[in-house]
């Protein structure tokens, strides 16, 4: 079958999806299907709480990103038929029609079952979900009576994070500065409160000591309260409890904040396909499903065997895929040779606060304010097409990145 005749689509618009069907666009007719109307920029959704960057920094909008080589369709696909080769989309009418799939989903917050979980806390996975979480911060700010004792003003100031992996000390980290400059810019007595719970023995399992050593210096010059070895038994509107040794304690909290995993969506759940017992895709060392060559996975839908642990449900691993993804794609349909290809880690760049970050590149790890500055231009870099890293770079370089203070909201919010 010649490129030009067959029919692409590409369920997702995350990494994995957006960036396979990129690299894509130009050789048939390729079609991105996404329940968002824009793409989000993960890794740097820490600086958009704190303000260090712009909504249309990480968030552009795929029409933007995607000239008139690529078909966007704004909705979100409800079901796949794999005998037929159709896809269904949420409020249209005809299914899409394809000769190559490819799921990229993406994976949805995990509540592993935690009573009042899902009820009661705020997700961290979009741009929506950084405004309601930043106003959340102001709104309890704004309550504290500028008379209140230290110890009413750390109650009523207190939040928490659940999960102590990259994402939650990145976070913690920010709400850490954020809240402490706005106690400081306001004269409220004491400090805020900012807890992290994690189950296992240490925060960022997975990562070696000399990372980790970067973010336990973090966490404590940020004023962030480390809990590992402890589960989350409850979620309330007015707090959670927690159990460590075999105890339990409730705290008050003015909101919780989940980001404890993820799990497959909702729309890989139901599909009829092979999975592993997490309720993974099972692919090919190609990227093919199992039983079925025309269908790609990729990213948080996949298990893929042939990666390095620590890559498993990261932007990174979807961003290394996507190559692999469309370059199988191509051959499928022009009758060529498919690949495979082993995944190591790239390296790590997490943002701790807003005055500095830890970095591993080439094995060896760096933190500080330099670390910062190479975690910007280092995601420059990886913004998804040339013109959007150039508007971006140059307005981080000519604009800076200062964070936006708690005092202040953003227009709109």
């Amino acid at each position: 079958m010649a490129n030009k005749q067959a029919r692409i689509v590409v369920i997702g618009g995350g990494f994995g999806g957006l960036f396979t069907a990129l690299e894509l666009a130009g050789d048939t007719e390729v079609t991105l299907v996404s329940a968002e109307d824009h793409f989000t920029f993960r890794p740097m959704l820490y600086e958009y709480l704190s303000g260090e960057v712009e909504a249309w920094h990480i968030a552009p909008h795929y029409r933007e990103l995607l000239d008139d080589k690529v078909r966007f369709i704004h909705g979100a696909a409800s079901d796949v038929d794999f005998a037929a080769r159709t896809v269904a989309v949420e409020g249209w009418a005809e299914p899409l029609a394809y000769d190559a799939l490819v799921l990229a989903v993406g994976g949805v917050t995990n509540y592993a079952g935690v009573e009042g979980a899902e009820e009661h806390t705020l997700p961290f996975r979009g741009i929506g979900d950084a405004d309601a979480l930043r106003n959340l911060m102001i709104d309890t700010l704004d309550h504290i009576p500028p008379d209140a004792t230290a110890d009413e003003a750390r109650r009523r100031a207190t939040f928490a994070v659940v999960g102590g992996g990259a994402s939650g000390c990145e976070l913690s980290t920010k709400m850490g500065d954020l809240l402490r400059d706005a106690f400081r810019r306001r004269g409220l007595s004491g400090e805020p409160r900012v807890v992290v719970v994690e189950m296992a023995e240490h925060v960022v399992p997975g990562m070696g000591d000399e990372l980790r050593e970067y973010v336990e210096d973090a966490l404590r010059e940020a004023g962030v309260e480390v809990h590992t070895k402890t589960r989350v038994r409850r979620v309330t509107p007015d707090g959670f409890t927690f159990e460590q040794a075999g105890e339990e304690t409730e705290v008050a909290a003015a909101g919780v904040v989940w980001v404890g995993g993820v799990k497959v969506s909702p729309l890989v759940e139901r599909l009829r396909i092979p999975k592993d017992r997490r309720g993974l895709v099972s692919v090919e060392q190609t990227l093919q499903v199992q039983g079925h060559a025309e269908v790609f996975s990729l990213g948080d839908d996949a298990h893929f065997p042939d990666a390095s642990p620590t890559l498993a449900g990261t932007a990174q691993l979807a961003f290394q895929q996507s190559s692999l993804a469309a370059g199988n794609v191509r051959a499928l349909l022009g009758g060529g040779e498919l690949k495979t290809k082993h995944f190591e880690e790239m390296g790590e760049a997490l943002s701790l606060g807003t005055e500095r970050a830890a970095v591993l590149a080439g094995g060896k790890a760096f933190g500080g304010a330099l670390a910062r500055q190479a975690r910007f231009a280092l995601y420059t870099s990886r913004l998804p097409t040339w013109h959007h890293r150039v508007k971006v770079g140059a307005s981080w370089f000519f604009e800076g990145t200062a964070p936006l203070p708690l005092g202040l909201r953003r227009p709109g919010s």
